[in-house]
C-alpha cells in the first residue's frame, strides 16, 4: 500500500470517527431533551390537581370567610393565571419564555395560597370542618408530588444544559439547534405542603 492510499485511508477513518461522533452526541443531546420533556409531563398531571382542588378549598371556606372576599378572589385569580401559564409551558417545556412564565405565576399562586391558609388559621371552625381536613390533606399530597417532579425536571434539564454547553458537544447542539432549557424555580415561597394545623374534633 503506498503513501497516498495511507493519507487517504487516515482521512477516511477520521472522517468516519467524526461521523460516529456527531452522530452520537446528537443522540445524546435528544434523549437528555426527551428526559426532561417528559419530566416536566409528571409536574403537568401534579399541577392539574392541584388546580382541581384548589376551587373546591375556596368553596368549602366561603361560609366561613363571608368577609374575605378580596382573599378568595385572589386565590381563583392567581390560579387561573396559573393555568393558563401551565397549559404554554406543557405545550413546550424547552420553551425558556413559557417555563418562566409558569414560575412566576406559580410564585403568585403560592402567595395567594399562603395568605389564604394564614387566614383560615382565625376560624376555628372552618379548620375543623371535615371537608377542609380532607381536601388540606390531598393538598399536602399532592403539593410533596409537585416538588419530588419538579426536582427531578430540573434534575434533567441541568443534565441537558451541561450536555449542550461542553466543548465540542456545544458546536453541534449550536448547529442542530438544542438551545438551553430554563429550570423551573418557584422564587420568595417555599413550596412546600400547607403548613396549617387542622385538627380533627374528638368524637363525643
Amino acid at each position: 500500500m503506498g503513501p497516498l492510499s495511507v493519507t487517504l485511508l487516515v482521512i477516511l477513518l477520521i472522517i468516519i470517527a467524526l461521523a460516529v461522533y456527531v452522530v452520537s452526541t446528537y443522540n445524546g443531546l435528544v434523549t437528555m431533551r426527551n428526559r426532561f420533556r417528559n419530566a416536566f409531563a409528571q409536574i403537568d398531571v401534579q399541577l392539574r390537581r392541584r388546580y382541581d382542588l384548589i376551587p373546591n378549598l375556596v368553596e368549602t371556606a366561603k361560609g366561613y370567610l363571608q368577609h374575605e372576599r378580596e382573599t378568595l378572589e385572589a386565590v381563583i385569580a392567581a390560579r387561573n393565571q396559573a393555568i393558563t401559564a401551565e397549559r404554554h409551558a406543557a405545550a413546550a417545556p424547552d420553551n425558556r419564555q413559557a417555563v418562566a412564565a409558569l414560575a412566576g405565576a406559580e410564585t403568585n399562586l403560592a402567595g395567594a395560597m399562603g395568605r389564604f391558609f394564614a387566614l383560615a388559621e382565625s376560624y376555628p371552625d372552618l379548620k375543623a370542618n371535615q371537608t377542609m381536613m380532607q381536601l388540606n390533606e390531598e393538598l399536602a399530597s399532592t403539593e410533596n408530588r409537585i416538588a419530588f417532579a419538579r426536582q427531578s425536571f430540573n434534575d434533567a434539564v441541568t443534565d441537558y444544559n451541561t450536555a449542550c454547553q461542553l466543548f465540542p458537544a456545544s458546536i453541534i447542539a449550536s448547529a442542530c439547534g438544542f438551545t438551553p432549557a430554563t429550570l423551573l424555580e418557584i422564587d420568595g415561597v417555599e413550596r412546600a405542603a400547607p403548613k396549617i394545623s387542622f385538627t380533627r374534633r374528638e368524637s363525643a
